[in-house]
């Protein structure tokens, strides 16, 4: 969870963007909800490794959400952006027994796993149309024989989307460890999880690879509009009851507890998060974060951030966190 979200801004200016709310949830509750329905085992630890910049509420978030699940949280940092291998090594106290790593940015949908066999490492993959843009698994039947980072030739459509189960957490330690002593990185001077598990490889250990129902990216503005798309029309909506007063709901449409939508005309795809107010408006295709207060406006294609207000638009707008448009 330790980068800093810049494709997403000026939504991920004070909200990191792992704690973003997608319709309902935030993405880091959304990931530990799925892996609660579908490991084969309990998920009994988090460690999350973040960035220097995180403050006291995004610990909060977290506790709760741990506290929700029954996980006992721990925090790392990591200082300084050195890849993905090195953001893992941060957590080095914490590499021993049996783990899943994940990146926190992508929301994502699953069957459950019974168990993993015989490997020793799985890696979560999904078919792309367009490999070169990713990390891709080379697989030779049920075994991953290489892993290679935006290959410019053809050679797997299977991309990498950031979750990796690892029978022996040591192990990965260790790789990462030979990738420092051997100086294996890229031309940024970054480490790679990648070059740590093709060291895994080489030594002899087993890989495999499973795929997901759905991969949905939420790393740029519209690939987080899209995924709120997707996930409006996946998920039951939430409409009724006292939380819409002489207003038209046009689906599908989420609100959020707490919110309450007046004298308007809400969708299609509007996701209104926990505790926002909507008066005399009419928006569709739009976010509406927590606590925000849009009140005579017209908005389509728009994000409005947590905490802020906007009165009297006319537009489509990204407006950040704690702004007032009035």
């Amino acid at each position: 969870m330790a980068g800093y979200g810049k494709r997403l801004r000026p939504q991920s200016s004070i909200t990191p963007k792992p704690l973003m709310t997608v319709r309902g949830q935030c993405m880091v509750e959304r990931i530990i909800a799925k892996f609660t329905q579908t490991l084969p085992k309990k998920i009994t630890d988090g460690i999350f490794i973040l960035g220097p910049g995180f403050d006291r509420i995004a610990y909060d978030i977290l506790d709760a959400v741990c506290a929700k699940y029954d996980i006992h949280p721990h925090y790392v940092i990591q200082a300084e952006p050195k890849g993905t291998a090195h953001a893992v090594s941060c957590a080095q106290d914490f590499l021993d027994g049996e783990g899943v790593v994940v990146y926190a940015d992508t929301v994502f949908d699953m069957d459950p796993i019974t168990t993993f066999g015989d490997s020793d490492v799985v890696a979560w993959v999904k078919e792309v149309d367009d490999p070169s843009r990713f990390g891709v698994a080379v697989r030779e039947n049920d075994r991953i024989t290489a892993f290679v980072e935006k290959p410019q030739e053809f050679i797997s459509n299977e991309a990498l989307i950031g979750i990796y189960y690892i029978q022996n957490l040591n192990q990965l330690k260790s790789a990462i460890n030979f990738l420092y002593d051997h100086k294996i990185c890229g031309k940024d001077g970054e480490y790679y999880l990648t070059d740590a598990f093709d060291r895994m490889l080489k030594e002899g250990l087993i890989f495999s690879s499973t795929t997901v129902n759905a991969w949905l990216d939420c790393g740029t503005l519209n690939a987080f509009m899209d995924t709120t798309r997707y996930l409006l029309n996946h998920e039951p909506q939430n409409v009724d009851g006292p939380r819409c007063n002489n207003s038209i709901i046009i689906e599908p449409v989420y609100i959020g507890e707490d919110s309450h939508v007046t004298d308007s005309i809400i969708g299609p795809y509007v996701s209104i998060e926990a505790g926002a107010q909507i008066t005399h408006s009419i928006i569709k295709n739009s976010i509406i974060f927590e606590s925000a207060n849009v009140q005579d406006s017209v908005l389509n294609d728009s994000m409005i951030g947590a905490h802020s207000t906007v009165i009297g638009k006319l537009n489509s707008l990204n407006v950040g966190d704690y702004s007032d448009l009035s």
